[in-house]
């Protein structure tokens, strides 16, 4: 794998005074980034913070986030972002199980899991003379990140230097980032998706950053407006939001060139609707953190196939295998997987799991999905998430595509419900845009002619909003448990 060509030290020779990073309190050049890390290291070096280590970072999007990570490469060690909503039991377990020898955290009252803790207002900043740093090598652990952990206990997943600068260089180039660009940073920073298509991509490119504060379609507007930025990266809940906020006020969103919509399915009509409302190019594309970020995208410029996360993304491979690991040919479904330089090293501890994820190489994403005769992916559906009812396959995506096809339906989500005489059933829960008028019995009479009986929800309910996990998706694990009160 070629050097490393994202570490702050590096990039401050190049880049020197163009602006490298921002957020509400605070904005560095290049330079000054580079100081930064350089003086964070120091300070974690004099905590006893070695070379193959694990810093545990718990901390809001901010610019500190980013130079505590990067602080934590400049000493040789690995650093696990922490969600900064975690309770004291959820941030200790992912503390203890990465083996975090200290945690960078908001101040005296946050979790520190037992371990020692620099609050961030206590960040050293000052340039000083030390002793020299290491140089960190490819197959060196660079990342912890941890599932979301809806299905059971969450995994720690590790990403190594080389897979990152195989994933931001990947990026940098699919967008088609230069030091022109600005990304505005709006999904957390404890996951992969921020990290390499935000940060990592845009270091590369010698753009600038912009880290918004909490998320809301008002403030996202605001910011656009005022920062000018090229691009961002979001979930389709995101698009969900600013779609229905934008109908209601006037946006200026001229600067923006390009935008990244991952991490979810999204329907074909809400990305056309956003494409069109916001006058942009949004491109879908798919990954696992798993597989460090993305493995598909559609393209920037060529062919976008809505409905589809587009073709394999350069120097990775992505097939549709059956249960018996034969590959499948074009317009069959079967798992997808992923092979190539993106692939994690393994689940953290979990060598039997690692094995049972990577088989000869093959990265088994636990989703069902199809390709085409371009080679662009079409997601089918979770393999955990098929509904089988009455022996017959039935897949929640299929059902809220079909919902989402209504004029009326801003977000849908189906989950299976136990039944006596079935099985299992479908259930449809549904958001509406801001002030549409439908009833469910009204929605489920548009299914008729769109899906088998088999594949029609038996109950539709409407919502104000969907539950959400920690990184945007929504939360059906939180649906199914709500089935027995409805």
């Amino acid at each position: 794998m070629a050097d490393i060509g994202y570490f702050a030290w590096d990039l401050a020779a190049r880049h020197g005074d163009s602006v490298c990073v921002r957020d509400d309190r605070l904005e560095l050049t290049y330079r000054q980034f580079a100081v930064r890390v350089d003086a964070f290291a120091n300070q974690l070096r004099d905590r006893g913070a070695v070379a193959g280590d694990v810093v545990a970072i718990m901390l809001p999007n901010r610019v500190e986030l980013l130079i505590a990570m990067m602080a934590s490469w400049r000493i040789g060690a690995a650093a696990t972002p922490v969600n900064p909503v975690f309770t004291e039991v959820e941030a200790a377990h992912q503390m203890a199980d990465a083996g975090a020898v200290l945690v960078v955290n908001a101040g005296p009252d946050a979790p520190t899991g037992g371990l020692p803790a620099i609050g961030v207002g206590e960040m050293a900043s000052a340039e000083r003379s030390g002793p020299a740093f290491p140089k960190p090598a490819g197959d060196d652990l660079a990342l912890l990140i941890y599932t979301s952990g809806s299905t059971g206990r969450p995994k720690g997943v590790m990403v190594d230097h080389d897979n990152l600068q195989f994933m931001g260089s990947s990026m940098a180039r699919h967008l088609s980032l230069t030091p022109a660009d600005h990304c505005l940073l709006i999904l957390p920073l404890f996951h992969a998706n921020a990290i390499c298509a935000s940060v990592l991509s845009s270091l590369l490119a010698g753009a600038q950053i912009s880290i918004t504060g909490r998320f809301s379609p008002a403030r996202f507007l605001a910011d656009v407006a005022r920062l000018r930025p090229t691009y961002f990266s979001a979930v389709p809940t995101i698009y969900a939001m600013l779609v229905a906020q934008a109908e209601r006020v006037e946006t200026d969103l001229a600067s923006l060139r390009v935008a990244v919509c991952g991490a979810a399915p999204i329907s074909k009509e809400l990305l056309d609707k956003a494409e069109r409302q916001f006058g942009i190019v949004i491109v879908e594309g798919y990954g696992l953190t798993e597989g460090t970020c993305a493995s598909t995208c559609n393209p920037v410029d060529g062919p976008r196939k809505l409905g589809t996360v587009g073709p394999a993304l350069p120097g990775q491979e992505v097939a549709i295998m059956d249960e018996e690991g034969r590959i499948l040919p074009a317009e069959t479904d079967g798992e997808v997987v992923i092979r190539g330089p993106a692939v994690m090293r393994g689940y953290l501890g979990m060598p039997e799991e690692t094995a049972r994820t990577i088989v000869d190489g093959w990265l088994h994403s636990g989703d069902v999905g199809r390709l085409d005769a371009d080679g662009y992916l079409t997601l089918v559906d979770r393999i955990k998430d098929m509904i089988i009812r009455g022996g017959e396959n039935v897949y929640p995506k299929e059902i809220e595509n079909a919902l989402a096809t209504h004029p009326a339906v801003l977000e849908a989500a189906v989950v299976g419900a136990p039944d006596q005489v079935y099985g299992e059933v479908p259930i449809a829960f549904v958001v509406t845009y801001p002030d549409a008028a439908v009833s469910e019995s009204q929605l489920a009479a548009h299914l008729e002619d769109q899906l088998a009986k088999v594949k029609r929800p038996t109950m539709i309910h409407i919502l104000d909003e969907l539950p959400r996990n920690p990184v945007g998706k929504i939360d059906k694990p939180g649906l199914r448990r709500r089935i027995p009160a409805v």
